[in-house]
């Protein structure tokens, strides 16, 4: 059984199912979202990973998050810290997305602009569908020609305002970022991010861990969509503020 989810704000709805869940998320408009969990006092990791401060309705929430996304967009440092392997989604999930004329996977996109991947990972000899590859222009991208689509954008680092041009341009609309915390604050910095899905895990943590954004970027106000709770979990969804 998955773990039920109820609508805190801003009305108030007891164990919503999947569609309704996806109504919120499937957006129409062009929508780069990112995706968090992190403790009560901010740290997010445990034990050096974000998955370990995830419980079960944020793992819910997290597939709906991709069942709704064309495009999955990685940090590569945070796709081996967190043992990322080829992009899949659950059975529910490919039957939703091909009844919604989708692909039945979504793309997964790693940036890395030091391209410190290995081509002959799962990541890319398992993917279900072809990954990208985001990173410079003098990047060294012939060992990844045969197994992802190459993004060359940028030269001392990646230029992501291109780099999003590019994935759009490949029919790829909807982008979950999922971190980590340095492309999600250069993200941000670039204004970049047009919504933030933050779970808090009922967990103190301590210690001087990361925190969901990486590095210094403009104050930035943003305004409260919903509120879920799941368990002790809340599931907070924020957008860009109203124009004007």
């Amino acid at each position: 059984m998955s773990a039920p989810i109820d609508l805190l704000w801003p009305r108030a709805g007891r164990d919503l199912s999947d569609d309704e869940l996806l109504d919120a998320l499937a957006v129409s408009a062009p929508t780069v979202r990112a995706n968090f969990v992190a403790s009560i006092d901010g740290a997010a990791t445990h034990d050096g990973r974000s998955g370990g401060l995830s419980g079960a309705a944020d793992k819910r929430h997290f597939e709906l998050l991709r069942r709704v996304s064309d495009v999955v967009l990685v940090g590569a440092g945070t796709v081996r810290d967190e043992g990322y392997g080829a992009m899949r989604v659950d059975e529910a999930s490919q039957l939703w997305r091909e009844r919604h004329g989708m692909p039945r996977h979504p793309v997964f996109a790693i940036v890395s602009g030091h391209l410190d991947l290995d081509p002959t990972s799962p990541i890319f000899t398992e993917a279900p569908v072809r990954p990208i590859v985001i990173t410079t222009a003098d990047a060294d991208t012939a060992a990844f020609a045969a197994v992802a689509h190459v993004v060359a954008v940028g030269t001392d680092h990646v230029d992501l305002g291109a780099a999003l041009e590019a994935v759009r341009a490949m029919g790829h609309v909807q982008v979950l970022c999922e971190g980590g915390p340095s492309l999600f604050a250069a993200m941000l910095a670039a204004d970049l991010i047009d919504e933030l899905c933050l779970t808090v895990a009922p967990t103190l943590e301590g210690g001087d861990g990361p925190r969901i954004v990486g590095g210094d970027i403009p104050q930035r106000g943003m305004r409260l969509v919903h509120v879920l709770r799941g368990g002790e979990e809340l599931l907070l969804r924020y957008a860009r503020p109203y124009a004007g």
